[in-house]
């Protein structure tokens, strides 16, 4: 309850990082922040997407969150943690869920060069490429979400022609231990919309938060009569 007494500038500062402001969407053109709002049946739809993973306990315990609610949802993952644990990724996809490229080590674009950046990138995709096979993404372009989202316009040239650039609308702040999950619901439930891209953490920095949010937005956003789907 003490959450309801946070002062007005808490407030508004949870707002801002919960939904980064719109105004930054000119400054990366081609990257998308949203999906489609609605289902062909005209039922809201909701992107849930998971930086970071795969990894042991965190990545199958997400899988069965999902399992439950018959939802679907996109892993953006690292490519060292695709090469340690294939297997996982395996399961997601059996289970029609889909990978994003998230580098392969989880590098920053602003401290980084470019050629090194774009060969991190190359490496992780080559890792989901094999992976999926034949497996039908149902996207004729992989999809990447840069570490941080961070970017650089150069790069950024280089990646949207290849690349569907996938960053967020709604941050849940998962990783952020200053907050807690009781807070970190809160405050994506108070900004969640239909066609808002969602990020989640699979990862041990974030399990706190996200075993106490996950099971709850799904319940409750399952409840309000939306679908959760791929990108």
């Amino acid at each position: 309850m003490n959450d309801y007494l946070m002062p007005m500038r808490a407030w508004l500062e949870a707002a801002v990082l919960t939904r980064p402001p719109r105004l930054l969407h000119p400054m990366l053109p081609g990257c998308e922040w949203t999906g489609p709002r609605q289902a062909p049946t005209g039922a809201p739809i909701i992107y849930l997407t998971f930086d970071d993973g795969p990894i042991p306990d965190e990545t199958p315990w997400v899988l069965e969150q999902l399992a439950l609610f018959e939802a679907k949802a996109t892993f953006f993952c690292v490519g060292q943690n695709l090469e340690r644990y294939p297997d996982i990724a395996r399961a997601a996809l059996a289970a029609g869920h889909r990978l994003g490229n998230h580098t392969h080590h989880h590098r920053s674009a602003w401290a980084t060069g470019r050629a090194s950046y774009l060969a991190d990138i190359a490496e992780c995709q080559a890792i989901i490429t094999g992976l999926e096979g034949t497996v039908d993404s149902g996207s004729p372009r992989p999809l990447f979400r840069p570490p941080y989202g961070r970017l650089t316009w150069p790069l950024l040239r280089d990646l949207r022609a290849e690349y569907r650039i996938i960053m967020w609308s709604v941050l849940t702040r998962d990783y952020d231990p200053r907050l807690s999950p009781e807070s970190c619901l809160r405050y994506a439930l108070a900004t969640v919309r239909p066609g808002d891209v969602l990020v989640f953490h699979d990862s041990q920095k974030a399990s706190a938060r996200l075993r106490f949010v996950l099971p709850r937005l799904l319940a409750h956003l399952t409840e309000q009569g939306y679908q959760f789907a791929t990108l």
